[in-house]
Formats: C-alpha cells, structure tokens, sequence
C-alpha cells in the first residue's frame, strides 16, 4: 500500500542507532545494499559471505501483495502453496514433507516457528503487513549464524520502529472469495521514547472447491484472524535503550470435515487459535565500536481441534475410517456392536499447547574497519503439552554459542569464518555448523564470493517422541464403558513398516556457493545484479509418512541439489523493475535399510522430499509513478514442475495517494490474473474465477 511515509532506514529493534554506517571509498555513507541477518553483522552485500534477498515493506505494499506468504514469491528458489486442507507453506528448495520444515522463521530476532512440530503457522503469524520495514532472506543453510532449524535458510522480518509511525492510521481491503483486511494503529513520539499500539483482522473464505468422488463441491478452508500488537523504545540515553514487545491472536483456521475429519466426523474440525508473545531488548553500546544487546522472549500458541464423530459412516469399507470393527475390538465381550440403528457416537481432539522462552545476549566488537567480531549465547526452552500427539507434556532445551569474523587485511578482499555449537535434548548431542567464506571485492559495486557451510537439522519433538492416540470424550449409551479409553495410533500403523518410536538422528547439508554481486551507476539509473550457483549434498534426510495408517519415517534420503538463480533490479525516478529466475536440479536416492520397505514406498520417500520443488521459478515486477499522484504495478509469478503442476498469476495495481498538509489518503485497485487454470499443487486447490479483485482504502493522520 502506497499509505506509508518513508521511512528512515534500519528498524530500531535491529540495533540500528547502535551500529556504525558503511562507508565508501570516499567517506560517503555507502549506496550498496546492507545485509544483518546473514551474519549478525552490518555488512554491504560486497561483503555478506552468502546471498541474500532483501524485500521492503514498501515494495510488499505497492505490489498490492495481500498477505505474508505470498511475499515469498519474490525470493528466488521459494515455493508458496497450500499444504492440506487450507494451511499456506514456503520452502526454499523444496525438501518439505508435509509441513514447512528447516527454515529459520524469526519477527525482529524472535524465532516464530512452532515448538514442536518446527512448523510455520503462517496464517496466524503476528505481524501485519503495514508494519514490516523489510524482509530478509538468506538463501542458503545459516546455521551457522542462527542454529539448527536455519538448515536451508533463514527470514528474518524486520517491522518498523515505532518512532516512524507515529499518527494515526486506519486501512482496509475487501475482494474476491471473501478476502477482508482490516488496520488500525495509533502511537506518538518523543525524545524519551515511542509507542504503537496496532491492530489487525485479516480473513478469506478460502478456495472455491475441492474435489470429493470426482466432482467438485464446497471447500470449508478459510479462516478469520484478529492479531493485536504492541511495540515500543525507551531512550534511557544515548547509548542505551530498551524496546518492548507484545502481541495477541486469536481466531479460527477452518478445516473441512471430508478432508480433516477423522474416525468418522460429522462436523467440520475447525481449529481455535489463540496465541501470545512478550519480548523486551536491552539495547547499549560501551563505544562506537562496542555494543551489545540482551534479550528475552517468550510465546505461547493454543490450538483447539474438537469434533464429533458417529460410527459406522455409510458406504465406508475402510475399519479405520467406518470404525466399526476397531470400536468392536475395544468393547468387552458380549457388548453391542455399532451399527446405522445404534451408532457409536463419541467427541476427539487435536488440541495442543506450546511454549518458548528464549534468552539471548550478543556482542559486537569493530576493531577497525578491517576486523569486526560478533559473538553470543542463547538458552531456549521449548514446551508442549497435548493428550492427542504427546499424551501429556514434554519439554525439549537448547544452548547454543555462535561467532562470527569478518576480517579485510585488503581493500579487495574479505574472508568471513563462523559457526554455531548447539546442544539439544531432542538428540542429548550438540553440534556444530561452520561457515567459511571469501569474498573477492574486484571495486566499490562488485563482488565475487565463495561460499561453504556446513548444518545438522535434528527431528522436531513429535517427529522424535510422539504418543499419538486418540481418547473418547462424551461417549453416548451402550457404549460409555470407552469413556476416556485411547486408541493408540502405534497400534493402527502397518507393523511391517512401522517406525513409530524410534530414534531418529540429524539430518545434515554441506553446501557450496560461488555467487557474484554487483551494482551498476547507469546515468540517473542504478542497478543491482545478484547471481548464485549451488551445490548442496544433503544425507540422512527424514522423509516417510506420518499418519494414522502409515508411519514410517527414518533418517532415510539422500539427496543433492545443484542449480542457478537470478536477482535483478533496476531504479529509476519514479521506476522499478524487478526480475527473478531460479533453475533447480534435484537428484535423490533411498539411503535407508534396503529390507524395511518395498522398492515402491522407498521411491516415495524419495519423492516426498521433492513435493514443493520446482526445476523453473522467478517472478517480474514493474512499479510505475505516474501524474496525477498514480503509481501502478504490475507482477507476475510462475513455478514449473512441481508435482506435474504448473503457477502461473499477473497481478495488476492502480493506486491513488493524495499527501494533505494534515493527513494523506490512499485508494487502489487490484487485479490477480490465473494465467494457469488448473488447481496449483493439489487438485483440490480450485479457484473458479481466473480473475480476482480486491479494493483498498487508507488514511493517516
């Protein structure tokens, strides 16, 4: 949305008042763009050891993007699509098996992911696009800088610093299959400090159909999301200050009763959301070349899933989906049978509840403008607590030391060696993932780099130590004796095949990168040119299926990925073009014990690990200012090859923004144009109308 004032530069939260500029040759505050995730460092993109994609809140906005997970799909080698029944995924490279895994997620250094399934919940995420300054996104494993899940990459999104939004400001945007989104905030500004406080409802009805016996019917997979948030600075002097974070979400991410329901539901699964977080920052600096920051957070995600169930269900041969014959096995002897006259009627869940604390303290120490160090430690403690998947609680902890050095002993040339040491309770191991890199300056806009890293991915907590059973709530008569009675799922999985319990170990890349980077002064133009070639190794991958019939998942797969991707833009007075390609080649084989499964159910395990990779991706991006106080933008998006299905969309924007002495005022049009008609990734995924519109409206004050 054009709404936005510009801003001034580094978010608050990112220590930006802390750290020093980059300087050019001259003296001058370099042009080049700046990168902090990568390695925890301030560092030019001339000298990050690895690529790294940098997305503005300001580009989210004009690009008419309506919500987080579709802004993945202007980093090269990112998947977006929809995993089940209405639950959005990303993956960098694919190797997803059926949630989003081994990305780094974290919102102003605060790691988001869930606790224990490692997932992402984009839908209920707790920032709203109004407040992101900018994303970033290294594309390659982080390990080293960010710890374990940061296996094939890591985000980083970065929200704007209170002292830049201060006013008030109310949006909304209302489209096609029910999309709402609604904004408020309100905050102020002064020398002791700032505040915001935001609010946020985003809500969709979902796709149009699924695909039940052949035909299309009513697809309940939308959702409807209230998120709250608070953040704020207090200067406390010039050297130091703290921030303050907090937020709220609830709401509720529908999940359709043919395609969710279990053990014969008779109603849709909807499942409850309600989560918050609380995180606060000492910010200080002993000098203008130390400082450091201290931090503490803390999160809590709540899940409810409950729905009925009435077995037999009609024209259902499968046991474990008509349930007859397991209820029968669990009945004593002698006792009634469920049948269409006398069902069995009971209530199951899925709910959950996890938790993180987390405490981090690092430093940054510039020696010179040749040797700059920074250097850490981090403790963090994961919670869960689940009837369904743990069968009570279980609690995971993690330490991890990490450093990185940047060290330039020439004008042309920077060498960068890190790494983290991590212990965790899921393995009773530790670990360490290192990252050297050399970094050829050949001038001021242009560099060459070679990247190689190391990283371990352990399984996540239901992966590693899952109790998966279901318990009978409100049994109705003559069956009430099954009150409370669980069914094991270990007892329902195929035994030939069945891993269920096991000891998993980690999974492991080793990654090489040569990529070059350069910025060209083009008369009033400038353009930046990023090109990455890969080559990553990756063994004792899990993959397998994990669920109430099937579960076979091993440190199985051996896998490797080569490929080459492309980012480029060009700038302008009043234009930007943005360009994005990314080919990837994928080459997978079974590692695992050749006798466990059938030369069939190796090969898709294999395949499992390819789900969201795409051979050819990229995208294009035009934003345009034209008379009249318009600006237009254009975007299109594609993704081949992923299983057998093809992502093709334009996207198309016109806004107006009228900037008053008092206020400014923005209204916009957007249209999303499915070039590729059939559904993407999954059949079930059906968007009836190729052609999609949404409305926008914005004031501040």
């Amino acid at each position: 949305m054009a709404l936005m004032l510009p801003t001034l530069g580094w978010s608050q939260s990112e220590g930006a008042l802390l750290y020093p500029p980059i300087l050019d040759a001259e003296g001058e505050q370099s042009q080049l763009p700046e990168v902090l995730t990568t390695t925890r460092l301030r560092q030019s993109k001339l000298r990050v050891p690895g690529t790294t994609t940098i997305i503005t809140g300001d580009m989210i906005r004009d690009l008419g993007i309506m919500n987080l997970v579709e802004v993945f799909r202007l980093v090269p080698g990112m998947i977006v699509g929809v995993s089940g029944s209405s639950n959005p995924v990303t993956t960098y490279h694919g190797t997803s098996q059926y949630e989003q895994r081994r990305l780094q997620v974290q919102i102003d250094g605060r790691t988001a992911y869930r606790a224990s399934l490692a997932d992402v919940d984009w839908i209920s995420m707790p920032v709203a696009l109004e407040n992101i300054e900018r994303i970033e996104v290294s594309r390659g494993p982080n390990s080293a800088a960010h710890g374990i899940n940061a296996f094939l990459g890591s985000i980083n999104i970065i929200t704007r610093s209170p002292t830049d939004t201060a006013g008030v400001e109310a949006y909304a945007a209302a489209g096609s299959r029910g999309h709402l989104r609604t904004f408020t905030s309100v905050g102020d500004a002064d020398g002791n400090g700032s505040w915001r406080l935001s609010y946020e409802k985003r809500k969709s009805n979902g796709f149009d159909a699924q695909v039940e016996g052949g035909e299309e019917r009513a697809y309940h997979d939308g959702h409807d999301i209230n998120n709250i948030n608070f953040d704020s600075i207090l200067n406390l002097s010039n050297d130091f200050s703290i921030d303050v974070r907090a937020g709220v979400v609830d709401g509720v991410n529908e999940e359709d009763q043919f395609k969710s329901g279990k053990l014969g539901a008779t109603e849709n699964p909807d499942i409850d959301i309600n989560s918050h977080y609380f995180q606060t920052r000492l910010n200080g600096a002993t000098s203008d070349q130390h400082f450091y920051h201290l931090q503490a957070s803390y999160q809590n995600q709540i899940r409810r899933q409950r729905w009925n169930i009435s077995i037999p269900i009609a024209g259902e041969d499968n046991p474990i989906d008509n349930g007859v014959a397991l209820i029968s096995s669990l009945l004593p002897p002698g006792s009634p049978t469920p049948s269409e006259a006398q069902p069995f009627n009971a209530r199951l869940n899925e709910d959950a509840e996890e938790s993180r604390l987390e405490f981090e303290l690092q430093d940054t120490l510039i020696f010179s403008p040749q040797v700059k160090l920074v250097s850490g430690l981090g403790y963090r403690e994961d919670r869960f607590k689940s009837e369904t998947f743990f069968n009570g609680t279980g609690h995971n902890y993690q330490t991890r030391l990490f450093a990185n050095a940047e060290y330039s002993p020439l004008n042309w040339l920077t060498f960068n060696a890190g790494g983290n040491w991590e212990k965790t309770t899921t393995t009773d191991e530790s670990y360490f993932s290192p990252r050297v890199a050399t970094n050829f300056i050949l001038n001021d806009n242009h560099a060459l780099r070679f990247v190689f890293s190391r990283a371990v991915r352990t399984p996540d907590a239901f992966e590693q130590d899952p109790d998966w059973s279901y318990r009978f709530r409100n049994v109705n008569a003559p069956f009430q004796v099954l009150e409370g009675a669980r069914v094991r799922v270990e007892d329902l999985v195929d035994p030939s095949t069945s891993t269920f319990g096991e000891e998993l170990e980690e999974e492991r890349i080793t990654s090489r990168e040569i990529s070059y980077f350069g910025q060209f002064h083009l008369d009033s133009a400038l353009m930046n040119v990023e090109v990455r070639y890969f080559n990553d190794y990756f063994r004792d991958m899990i993959s397998g299926v994990i669920n109430e019939e099937d579960w076979y998942i091993a440190n199985n797969v051996a896998m490797e990925q080569e490929g080459v991707e492309l980012e480029t833009s060009l700038e302008f007075s009043g234009t930007m073009l943005r360009a994005t390609y990314a080919y990837l080649d994928q080459d997978g084989r079974y590692s695992g014990d050749p006798d466990a499964l059938s030369a069939r159910t190796q090969q898709r395990a294999v395949d499992l690990l390819a789900r969201l990779s795409a051979r050819h991706s990229g995208s294009l991006a035009w934003i345009q200012d034209l008379p009249w106080d318009l600006t237009s933008s254009a975007a299109f998006y594609y993704a081949q090859e992923v299983r057998e299905t093809r992502f093709k969309r334009a996207d198309f924007r016109l806004a107006r923004r009228v900037d008053m002495p008092d206020f400014s005022y923005v209204l916009a049009l957007t249209l999303q144009h499915y070039i590729e008609q059939e559904p993407w990734i999954s059949p079930d995924n059906v968007i009836d109308h190729p052609n999609q519109y949404f409305v926008e409206a914005g004031i501040r004050f």
